[in-house]
């Protein structure tokens, strides 16, 4: 529903928020397209009537009271970190998001149309807001399963759903994660791969993590999907980037993951790992060797404390993320991204 009237989104606005600003008309975006505002917001929640596409957003945030604002969007994604202001004091901040039907996972509802984002926080307020077209965003799609994807209700959440909140305006995520895809399934299935591929741009990230659900494709298949999903990522001008799976949550006695189950080795002996990493040597990819990351801090952690990480208290679930680990994680996937310079520093946020 498009949420419109100056005075009474203002006054829902305030009453939520608490005392910031809100202007009274749209303004226009240089190119003379429009810029939409805070009339747009009622009750914590923005909405904008955009076709998919990717946007610019900025907010200024702060009121008379100290105040904590996060800002989320679409399907439950991560789009601006808490962030903390004086009382009296105003700040800016700014990212760039993905809008797309369906909003979330491929296969799964279409969600509303347009953008919405919502105002979050400890002590939220929220002053102005500004939407309007990105027109030199660089696209970081991602490729994957349930523990990359933008899952739809909690307590799932996929790295890929809060990986947003680490990136500053003009990098935006595309999450084309989806549960239960396989290197076969994302191939063959003409919402996943189809529908990405011609969405690519030159210079666009495409981060491939797929391997818990090739749990009966053997070795040279499996090496054969990788390769193609590289080939035909640069062959639209972008670059590929091989990612291993997050590790499962699956100790032995010692307190290692040195097993095949926390190392996604499958049913047919194929290391999903160690294949990821032959082809990313042989093709020349920038690897995110993501399973040695997530292993390494999960064995720091111990059999405990890395519950937090996981479902493991909520649903036994030792192989998908908490909203906890999901960001943890996410943040592992920004360090390298930086590491390997694929996005500069200066585009990423602490």
């Amino acid at each position: 529903m498009r949420r419109t009237g100056t005075s009474l989104a203002a006054v829902a606005l305030a009453a939520v928020l608490g005392s910031g600003a809100v202007t009274a008309a749209p303004a226009q975006a240089r190119d003379g397209r429009p810029s939409w505002g805070a009339e747009n917001c009622v009750a914590g929640t923005c909405h904008f009537d955009v076709a998919p596409g990717t946007y610019d957003v900025r907010v200024r945030l702060g009121g008379d009271a100290a105040s904590r604002t996060a800002i989320s969007g679409e399907t439950r994604r991560a789009l601006l970190p808490e962030t903390a202001v004086e009382a009296g004091e105003r700040v800016t901040r700014s990212f760039t998001v993905d809008v797309r039907t369906p909003e979330g996972e491929p296969a799964g509802a279409d969600g509303s149309p347009g953008l919405d984002l919502v105002v979050g926080g400890a002590a939220p307020a929220l002053a102005d807001i500004r939407v309007t077209p990105a027109h030199r965003a660089r696209q970081v799609f991602l490729v994957g399963d349930s523990t990359v994807c933008d899952q739809p209700g909690e307590p799932y959440t996929g790295w890929g759903q809060r990986l947003p909140r680490y990136l500053r305006a003009g990098v935006s995520v595309a999450n084309h994660a989806d549960s239960g895809e396989s290197t076969v399934s994302y191939l063959a299935d003409p919402r996943m791969w189809d529908t990405v591929r011609p969405l690519i741009r030159p210079g666009d990230l495409v981060l491939v993590q797929l391997a818990h659900n090739d749990k009966t494709t053997d070795e040279a298949t499996y090496r054969a999907n990788l390769e193609t999903l590289v080939d035909r990522t640069r062959a639209e001008g972008g670059r590929p980037v091989l990612v291993t799976p997050i590790v499962r949550r699956w100790f032995n006695a010692d307190g290692t993951l040195d097993n095949g189950t926390a190392l996604l080795v499958n049913g047919l002996g194929v290391d999903h790992p160690a294949v990821v990493r032959s082809v990313a040597a042989e093709r020349r990819v920038p690897l995110i060797d993501l399973t040695a990351r997530t292993k390494a801090l999960v064995e720091s952690l111990g059999v405990e404390r890395s519950k937090a990480l996981y479902l493991t208290d909520e649903k036994r679930d030792n192989t998908h993320t908490s909203e906890y680990g999901a960001t943890v994680y996410a943040e592992l996937v920004r360090d390298a991204l930086v590491d390997l310079r694929l996005v500069p520093a200066g585009r990423v946020r602490p």
